[in-house]
C-alpha cells in the first residue's frame, strides 16, 4: 500500500497575479463604455467621500453604470465576460503540471483562489475548474438572475479569514462556528507550513505576512514588462512581507515554477523526516 499523500495548498490572488490588470478591465468596463482609469477614479472618489470600503464601492459603481447604460448584469453575462479575461503566460497549463509534480513527490496539491474581484467573472474564466474552492467578492441575484446587491465583499484584511478556512477545512461560508472553533494545529487539514500564497499587491499584504509568519511560503509576483510592478514586489521583499519574488510567468521551467517546486520538495522531505523519527 502506498503511503498517504501529504496535503499542500497553493493559494492565489487573481488580478495582477494570474491575469494582468483588474478583471473588470478585460470586458465589463469596455461594455459600459468607460475607460478603466475613469472607472477606478470614480470608485476612489466615492470611497473617500463616503469613508467606505473600496470593494463595496466598485461593486456599487458596476451596478449603477450598468443600469444607466442598459448593460445586462445576470450571472451568465458576468460569466461570458470571464471568457474574455486574458491570463498570464503558462497559467492554463500550470495547475495540472504542478499537481502532477506534487503527486510524484507524495504531496497532494490543492489549488485555491482568494480574490477581491468578482466571483461571477472568475467562474467564467477557463481556469475556474482548477480550484478546489474559489473565494471572491460576489453579488446577490434576484429571481430573474439579475445582480441586485453585494453578497460578499473580500478586502485586504478579510482575505486572511479564507486562509484559516483552508487551514481548518471550514469551507461553508455560512458556518461561522466552525471557523472560530478551536482546533489544535496538529489536527488541521492543511498546516500553514504546507501553504504557499502567491499575490501581487497591497490587498495581499496581510496574507503574505500571515503565511510567512506561520511557516509557509509567500511569493510576490509582478507583471514581467512593468518596472513599477517589479519595484513593488521588491519592496514587499525588503519589508519582510514575502520570501521570494518572481515574474508572473507560469510557463514550464520558469522562475516561479522552480520556487514552487522547491517548496513541494521541502514539504515532501519534511514528511519523510517525520516518518523516520516515528519509525514508520
Amino acid at each position: 500500500m502506498s503511503p498517504t499523500l501529504t496535503p499542500m495548498a497553493i493559494v492565489y490572488d487573481f488580478d495582477g497575479t494570474l491575469a494582468p490588470g483588474n478583471m473588470q478591465e478585460h470586458a465589463f468596463i469596455p461594455d459600459i463604455g468607460m475607460e478603466a482609469a475613469d472607472f477606478w477614479e470614480e470608485v476612489d472618489h466615492l470611497t473617500r467621500e463616503n469613508q467606505a470600503d473600496g470593494i463595496l464601492m466598485y461593486m456599487y459603481v458596476m451596478l449603477e453604470k450598468a443600469h444607466v447604460k442598459g448593460v445586462p448584469v445576470r450571472q451568465e453575462d458576468f460569466r461570458k465576460r470571464g471568457e474574455r479575461v486574458r491570463l498570464f503566460d503558462g497559467v492554463s497549463e500550470w495547475f495540472g503540471r504542478i499537481s502532477a509534480y506534487g503527486g510524484a513527490k507524495g504531496v497532494d496539491i490543492e489549488h485555491y483562489l482568494v480574490s477581491s474581484g468578482n466571483m461571477e467573472i472568475i467562474e467564467g474564466s477557463p481556469i475556474a475548474h482548477e480550484f478546489k474552492e474559489i473565494y471572491a467578492s460576489k453579488f446577490m441575484f434576484d429571481e430573474n438572475g439579475v445582480a441586485r446587491w453585494p453578497a460578499l465583499a473580500i478586502n485586504f484584511t478579510t482575505k486572511t479569514q479564507f486562509l484559516f478556512r483552508i487551514n481548518k477545512g471550514a469551507h461553508d461560508l455560512s458556518d461561522d462556528s466552525r471557523i472560530n472553533q478551536f482546533v489544535p494545529k496538529s489536527d488541521r487539514p492543511i498546516p500553514f507550513e504546507n501553504m504557499v500564497y502567491i499575490g501581487d499587491g497591497e490587498t495581499d499584504v496581510p496574507c503574505f505576512r500571515l503565511v510567512k509568519d506561520e511557516g509557509g511560503l509567500s511569493v510576490a509576483v509582478y507583471q514581467p514588462d512593468s518596472i513599477s510592478a517589479q519595484e513593488k514586489a521588491a519592496t514587499f521583499m525588503a519589508d519582510g512581507r514575502v520570501q521570494r519574488t518572481a515574474p508572473a510567468n507560469y510557463t514550464e521551467g520558469g522562475e516561479l515554477e522552480a520556487t514552487v517546486k522547491a517548496r513541494i520538495d521541502l514539504v515532501a522531505a519534511r514528511r519523510e523526516y517525520t516518518r523516520t523519527l516515528s519509525g514508520e
